[in-house]
């Protein structure tokens, strides 16, 4: 009886022990995680002018749409940011800054001027009373449209993998049935949902595939023209990245980037592994 008691105690104290670890354990991972410099990144489709391949009509201008803009940047203004970062180039932040601060100074109209940067990005700025903007974009020229040129050519033949490129581009959610519904209906949804479906995870992969990846599976004979143009693509994110790791900030701050989403897709990837960054779920911002 006595050696039962003894041996129920051993168990529970080792009991106690472990999870005393575990406990311990969670603690430090939380406090790591903790340790690094909160980042909501934010992906967008571009509200003005764009040169990109895929595009959605919207009237920035219209009351409706300035409307919408003002509540979602409200929501996103929830995460208290105190650095915001744009898709401009870093040699026009002064240019980029002086149209911000006009801005502030007659804050009732919305700049449209440098579309989602200036409308969103700038009223998040004002209601989180950030002093400056930062441009963390990279140009780098690469053909979007080599696959479909090569799978539509009669001259040519893809010589590595048609099954999949052309899967990639007709039927990208092919495996997410749900997902294809939502983006079959995405001209009737509303900014707000238009902008929760784009920063979803599957559809952030999806930007990346689309932009990128599915370029590997084409290629002429044994070149490597499909991989070559993806590589331009991973290259400029790889520099819009670098970009961002050149403002200085604390681990105090809070990082506010707003981006196309293929760029937004890209930046996840990198900050998942970052020792630096820890990205909160932008979707908690978006309700």
């Amino acid at each position: 009886m006595k050696q039962t008691i003894l041996l129920l105690c051993l168990l529970f104290l080792s009991c106690n022990t472990k999870n005393e670890s575990q406990e311990l354990k969670n603690k430090s991972l939380t406090e790591q995680k903790s340790d690094k410099i909160k980042v909501l990144n934010f992906g967008t489709f571009h509200f003005g002018y764009t040169p990109d391949a895929n595009k959605t009509e919207f009237d920035e201008h219209s009351d409706d749409a300035q409307k919408e803009i003002r509540e979602i940047s409200k929501m996103l203004a929830e995460f208290k940011p105190t650095i915001i970062c744009i898709e401009n180039l870093p040699k026009f932040n002064d240019e980029i800054n002086k149209a911000y601060q006009e801005f502030l100074n007659t804050p009732s109209t919305l700049n449209t001027n440098y579309g989602e940067s200036s409308m969103i990005g700038f009223d998040v700025g004002r209601l989180s009373n950030v002093k400056k903007i930062y441009g963390i974009d990279n140009h780098m020229g690469y053909n979007y449209s080599v696959g479909d040129f090569i799978e539509n050519s009669p001259d040519h033949e893809n010589a590595i993998d048609s099954k999949t490129y052309l899967q990639l581009t007709n039927e990208p959610f092919k495996e997410y049935p749900e997902m294809a519904k939502r983006e079959a209906n995405y001209d009737k949804l509303s900014l707000l949902e238009k902008l929760k479906l784009i920063n979803e995870p599957i559809h952030l992969d999806y930007s990346i595939n689309t932009n990128a990846d599915k370029l590997l599976y084409v290629g002429i004979d044994d070149g490597f023209e499909g991989a070559d143009n993806a590589a331009i693509f991973y290259h400029r994110n790889m520099k819009i990245y670098s970009n961002l790791n050149r403002i200085p900030m604390t681990k105090k701050d809070r990082v506010f980037i707003i981006m196309g989403a293929a760029h937004t897709a890209f930046l996840r990837e990198f900050m998942k592994r970052s020792p630096k960054f820890e990205m909160v779920n932008t979707l908690e911002y978006l309700k």
